[in-house]
């Protein structure tokens, strides 16, 4: 018995390599196809992605705004005036020299950069407010359409 049984395992051995040897992989015609679909896929699906990307950043932006006009608003609500051009938006996370009433921070971290890494821009006076938060775009410039639109606070 224990011969036929060591017998079958080593036919079934035999079997399993030879079956192994046999196994064949994809051709290159198979992957060509493949990589067509795929380069396909992103050409259609890519430039709606980055469209989005692009309005998302642009929500983003407007977001953080809102905090940025919130926290400006508790800080004169505690000092009586809105920080001075020379203070900036620091006057948010830093106290001011000089300043009595300051309660803050008034933002859990620094100022942040906007969704393309520019500084936010803070005018006192704005054009139609008593200040204005901005973020020049993408560009980082003033004016510009799409993506290079500026974001305000006015």
């Amino acid at each position: 018995m224990r011969v036929s049984r060591h017998g079958q395992l080593r036919n079934v051995l035999r079997n399993r390599r030879a079956r192994c040897g046999k196994q064949r992989g994809f051709t290159l015609l198979e992957l060509l196809v493949v990589l067509v679909i795929i380069g396909m896929l992103a050409a259609i699906v890519g430039p709606r992605y980055f469209a989005q990307l692009g309005k998302s950043q642009g929500t983003i932006a407007r977001a953080q705004i809102d905090v940025l006009t919130k926290a400006l608003d508790n800080f004169r609500l505690d000092v009586g005036r809105y920080p001075t051009a020379q203070e900036g938006l620091t006057a948010l996370v830093v106290k001011p020299a000089g300043v009595d009433k300051w309660d803050g921070p008034y933002l859990k971290k620094d100022v942040p950069l906007d969704p393309w890494g520019h500084p936010y821009v803070y005018k006192i006076p704005g054009t139609k407010g008593d200040y204005a938060v901005i973020s020049y775009g993408r560009d980082g410039q003033p004016g510009g359409t799409g993506e290079d639109a500026d974001i305000s606070s006015e």
